[in-house]
């Protein structure tokens, strides 16, 4: 069942981490699994404002950004690119430098849940396609960074959210020669 996508989000952060301490004995003794995202982000058309790709989990439905597992022979950028074209249909210009981390726990199918960390990368969409191999599977929307970091459920990505706006929103310094 999907989570109560009006509720506020300090509370849901509460939850979050309340959830993340009770599995504190995971978190610090067993393995944590890594995985790389994309921050999909664009201009609004007419506003011109910087917007922001969200898209929901196929398990649970809670909001989210792209992300995924190592793809063997591949680099963690070519990774985050290649689930935001599979899970939002999106492609543009991606970082190579990461953005960021954030952590998770992934509930795994037998209910199970392991820890992972997320390599963040700033995508910046180019073309959007109306197939892809994850459409129907998931609800996607462009969104204000501010409503982004509302809807999904882990303090540091909303950090990270908020941080990519404001980097979005400075103006750019052309170098000198």
């Amino acid at each position: 069942m999907a989570p109560d996508r009006q509720t506020k989000s300090p509370d849901r952060s509460q939850g979050f981490l309340a959830e993340l301490a009770s599995h504190a004995d995971a978190l610090f003794r067993g393995p944590i699994y890594e995985q790389y995202a994309a921050i999909c982000y664009r201009k609004h058309r007419e506003l011109g404002e910087p917007e922001v790709l969200v898209v929901t989990s196929r398990e649970s439905g809670r909001w989210i950004v792209p992300k995924g597992w190592p793809i063997k022979g591949k680099k963690p950028y070519e990774v985050a690119a290649i689930e935001a074209f599979e899970e939002a249909g999106v492609r543009g210009r991606i970082k190579k430098k990461r953005f960021g981390y954030f952590t998770y726990l992934k509930q795994l199918p037998d209910d199970s849940r392991v820890p992972c960390i997320v390599q963040l990368h700033l995508l910046e969409v180019e073309k959007t396609f109306e197939n892809f191999p994850e459409r129907g599977q998931r609800l996607s929307e462009w969104v204000s960074f501010t409503e982004a970091a509302r809807r999904v459920r882990e303090p540091e990505l909303k950090s990270l959210l908020l941080a990519a706006e404001r980097k979005m929103r400075r103006p750019k310094v052309k170098e000198k020669k």
